[in-house]
């Protein structure tokens, strides 16, 4: 019963921070939004050159770092790596393809639908689909092979380099690109959104929040103690804009939004097959980064290069929709997240009867 509050009120923080963040000056339905900031810091580095969305967002660097701290703290930090690195960049790509193309990761799915964004209605179907598929995968055995202990150097990989953002942010040097218009050009001060992702880093560490983890368990197991924290975001999120007049109801003319519905599904449904195949989503990514998983880390780094290609090559959706190309990226990531799913299986199944072989 106490775990089960614990991870109802860490949700609800996160809803209440989106809020704040938002009437703060962070973009609408857009308080936290884990594959946006990270695009957006790509952005900033240069990796891209879409010039409305290049920021350092705080935020990332205080989920890593709130994570790293309190792993430290409760002795949870440990180094390890070597699960099919590879791979992991590039579900961590897929993932950001399929963000992109609905415009936003699963927890502003949530956001966007307390906002009152129907489009969110039916990305969330999406998402449910795509989780439901990846834990078939699941059921049958699929796995990217285990984690190994490595020096300890290696598990401070994240947290240094979270470290050294906030520092490019603060001198905000001649290569750091930053935004003179659209959502990059808007965020709150960098007090509340550093404080609000060490915040946040540190309830995610601590209650194991995860929006793919959610519907997993839900399904696998029978287990809603994930979906409380869940449905606390959406709850908390939703009586706030209520109460501050950010609630606007409708499809059209939402913030950073397109009424392509077909995509907003699919899009969805390739970032939550991609998110169980890599072993959470975007935001419980960076967290498992912050506590020494360097296989997170290059998830993450996967997600900044999809980035970087979306917007390179034009890919990403846009308020007007998304484009035949995008949605061909739609396709081809569902087939190589099938082919990466179903590969690992036959892996699996292939060492499990040479092991046989031997043993007669």
């Amino acid at each position: 019963m106490r775990d089960r509050l614990f991870i109802i009120i860490a949700g609800a923080v996160v809803g209440l921070l989106a809020v704040i963040l938002v009437l703060s000056g962070n973009p609408a339905n857009m308080g936290f939004c884990i594959a946006c900031f990270i695009r957006d810091i790509a952005g900033g580095l240069g990796l891209h050159r879409a010039g409305v969305v290049q920021f350092l967002r705080p935020e990332i660097m205080g989920l890593v770092l709130g994570a790293f701290v309190t792993a430290m703290y409760v002795k949870e930090f440990k180094s390890t790596g070597g699960s099919s690195p590879v791979l992991r960049f590039i579900l961590g790509m897929l993932m950001m393809a399929g963000a992109l193309i609905f415009l936003g990761c699963p927890l502003r799915m949530v956001l966007r639908l307390a906002g009152g964004d129907w489009n969110a209605l039916v990305a969330l179907p999406g998402y449910v689909v795509g989780v439901w598929l990846g834990t078939l995968f699941l059921r049958r055995g699929y796995t990217l092979g285990r984690s190994q202990d490595q020096a300890p150097v290696g598990g401070f990989a994240a947290p240094f380099i979270a470290l050294v953002l906030l520092i490019l942010l603060v001198i905000a040097p001649a290569f750091i690109f930053f935004s003179e218009e659209g959502p990059g050009s808007m965020a709150a001060p960098l007090a509340l959104t550093l404080g609000a992702g060490l915040l946040v880093g540190v309830l995610a560490q601590r209650t194991r929040l995860c929006t793919m983890g959610a519907i997993r368990d839900l399904i696998l197991f029978k287990d809603y103690h994930l979906f409380l924290g869940f449905a606390a975001i959406f709850v908390i999120a939703l009586a706030g804009n209520l109460l501050t007049g950010q609630f606007l109801p409708g499809f059209p003319e939402q913030p950073v939004a397109h009424v392509d519905h077909t995509w907003n599904f699919l899009g969805m449904t390739v970032v939550g097959l991609a998110a169980v195949l890599a072993g959470g989503c975007p935001m419980r990514q960076l967290i498992l980064s912050g506590e020494g998983q360097s296989d997170a880390l290059i998830t993450v780094f996967g997600m900044a290069g999809g980035a970087a290609f979306m917007h390179n090559f034009g890919l990403a959706g846009s308020p007007a929709g998304v484009s035949p190309a995008g949605q061909w990226i739609v396709i081809i990531s569902l087939a190589l997240l099938f082919i990466i799913g179903a590969g690992n299986i036959k892996m699996l199944a292939s060492a499990g009867r040479k092991k046989h072989s031997k043993a007669s």
